[in-house]
């Protein structure tokens, strides 16, 4: 054995570029050392021996070195073997091959084959195919085919690149678990946090702990705890309640998740959406999205809010559904308002932008002078309770108009103006000046109406208006103007409990600060009303129809009334009246229906009055 050392020597000091292509088994290890754990050298230029010890005994190698241990390939510059303490040293250009599925490279490398585990220093890159990690300092389990770095470093795959302070490799499962100061940048994406797991096979990104992530050039931010984003199909989920700001929106929920290539979202779960460009919120259990479409889709107790300083609006319903206007085939002809109530002859007046009274002449028309007090009357002055022989008419040249809406919207247009939301049964409207409940509605962002359908009611103050349906003109979200079509009907409640009311096949009603300011019926009108003295008295009852029937109000309390066109009606004395019989055909008092508070509108909807009158669907938008 002696002479077989020496002639090993001496070849590697005289034939230096001779490889060792021969398997050069190393000295067997002891008896309790497991067999696995010996390195065997595949290759050198040269090969040296030297004893430091009784019990230590260095081989040295150098020049294209290859080592291996089971089914992983050690490259090197040179190396130092201590088979004694399994221990490989390695120098320049290293390059450690596991099973060819992950490849380490780095220029320094101490290996304990025992362990299976490499520390690698200087340069270190590790790559799976998919990702490359790069740091200064790794250490390697070529076993369980982990990498740790605990100086910082960095992973690189694709179009992403992972920075942390720390992080752990699991080469069988390609994730990443990157701790302390973790930032991942994408050209689409940017993400901090703490601690995250990432998947170089997958691409998805799994978030541990909370995490900011911007997109789309800071448009859209993310803040989370829960949940993964998937970069190769560019989706994501997130769960405990993270908040997602896109542009001028905001949505929350138990569960939200989105897919940028299909665009749907979804948010489930206490859901929450809100649109501070529009001043409106949707809060729902389950809410869904398309961004490509620029839909919205709440279910599961919704309730929407139209948000305003002093008064805001709340709608609920079984569904909401919101969508572009421009989507809808042939809106301009159907949900842009254009529109004038009719009049009777060419000399109406121009219709105005503010929709204020005008005359023929465009002049402005101040309601007290419409009315003409018959002297004869023994009534308030500001009252006009009309007898056959004594009518207060308001000139024929005298027209009322309402707002008209020029308003012009393309496909392109992005703002709230090309928006519209539907709700669909069960559907009920409270403000402080104004509820309202119907079967279905239709809000256009561009004119601000309010359409309601089916059975609709709607109240403001002491007033209830009943009709087949209804448009609610609102500006600043402020009730403006109502219209009722085809058996229309406003009722008003004294502070005794008597109804003044007012029939027509067509109702026309303007707010004032958000109370009833005038109402007027057209076609076969009809008016029933408790005219009342100076002193507050009832000075009886008038029951009367007409062409048109206007009615003024006060402090939110009816005080005048005006008849004009074909006027025919009785003064009953207050005494001899059947309060009970003065009813106009389709009377109801719905107080029941109305929404009191905001708060009733998480509650269940009352259920519809018995023997309501059936009143055909007026045509809208397809139900989603």
């Amino acid at each position: 054995m002696r002479t077989i050392g020496i002639v090993l020597m001496l070849c590697a000091c005289f034939l230096p570029a001779l490889n060792l292509q021969a398997q050069i088994p190393v000295p067997p290890p002891s008896a309790h050392a497991d067999t696995t754990s010996v390195v065997m050298i595949r290759k050198a230029d040269r090969l040296r021996f030297e004893k430091i010890d009784s019990a230590t005994q260095l081989q040295m190698l150098a020049g294209n070195v290859l080592l291996q241990q089971e089914n992983t390939l050690f490259y090197c510059d040179s190396a130092v073997i201590d088979n004694n303490k399994g221990i490989v040293e390695a120098f320049g250009n290293i390059h450690i091959n596991d099973a060819d599925s992950i490849h380490t490279y780095s220029q320094y490398l101490i290996y304990y084959s025992n362990e299976r585990k490499a520390y690698l220093r200087k340069n270190v890159k590790l790559t799976d195919g998919k990702g490359v990690l790069t740091t200064n300092e790794l250490i390697y389990d070529t076993n369980l085919k982990i990498g740790q770095y605990f100086k910082g470093g960095k992973v690189v795959s694709e179009t992403t690149t992972l920075t942390s302070e720390e992080a752990i490799y699991y080469g069988d499962l390609k994730d990443v678990y990157f701790k302390k100061n973790v930032k991942m940048r994408d050209p689409q994406y940017e993400l901090d946090t703490d601690s995250l797991l990432y998947n170089t096979d997958t691409r998805i990104a799994t978030f541990i702990t909370q995490t900011h992530i911007r997109a789309d050039s800071g448009r859209r931010n993310i803040v989370t705890s829960e949940g993964y984003y998937d970069l190769a199909n560019k989706n994501a989920r997130f769960g405990s309640r993270p908040q997602i700001k896109d542009g001028t929106t905001y949505v929350t929920g138990d569960d939200v998740g989105f897919d940028d290539v299909t665009g749907e979202s979804y948010a489930r779960g206490n859901a929450v959406f809100r649109d501070t460009a529009q001043g409106i919120s949707i809060l729902a259990n389950n809410l869904q999205a398309n961004k490509i479409n620029n839909t919205l889709f709440a279910t599961e107790k919704p309730l929407m809010i139209i948000q305003q300083k002093n008064d805001s609006i709340y709608v609920t319903a079984d569904t909401l559904y919101s969508g572009r206007l421009t989507s809808i085939p042939d809106y301009k002809r159907t949900y842009l308002l254009n529109d004038t109530v009719p009049v009777d002859s060419a000399a109406a007046e121009a219709p105005t932008a503010e929709g204020v009274l005008v005359d023929s002449t465009g002049a402005p028309i101040q309601p007290d002078t419409l009315a003409v007090q018959p002297d004869s009357l023994n009534v308030r002055r500001d009252t006009v309770a009309a007898v056959p022989d004594s009518l207060a008419v308001v000139p024929d040249s005298v027209r009322y108009d309402t707002l008209h809406y020029p308003w012009q919207v393309e496909p392109t247009d992005t703002t709230n103006r090309n928006r519209y939301f539907q709700a669909f049964h069960h559907v009920r409207i409270f403000s402080d000046s104004l509820q309202a409940v119907c079967d279905s509605l239709f809000y256009s962002g561009v004119d601000s109406v309010f359409r309601l359908f089916k059975q609709p009611v709607a109240w403001a103050s002491n007033s209830q208006i009943t009709g087949d349906t209804m448009y609610l003109y609102t500006r600043d979200k402020q009730p403006l103007r109502i219209r009722v079509f085809e058996n229309a009907l406003v009722v008003n409640r004294t502070s005794d409990n008597f109804y003044n009311q007012l029939k027509g096949n067509t109702i026309n009603g303007y707010f004032t600060e958000g109370n009833v300011d005038y109402m007027r019926a057209r076609g076969t009108a009809e008016s029933i009303y408790y005219a009342q003295d100076e002193d507050s008295a009832y000075a009886g009852v008038n029951r009367s129809t007409a062409g048109v029937i206007d009615m003024f109000f006060r402090n939110q309390e009816l005080s005048r009334v005006v008849f004009r066109s074909e006027v025919q009606g009785t003064m009953y004395p207050f005494r001899q009246v059947n309060h009970e019989e003065m009813r106009l055909r389709g009377f109801q008092w719905l107080e029941s229906r109305r929404p009191k508070t905001k708060f009733e509108l998480f509650e269940d909807a009352p259920p519809s009055v018995p023997n309501a009158p059936v009143v055909p669907t007026v045509p809208t938008v397809q139900r989603p």
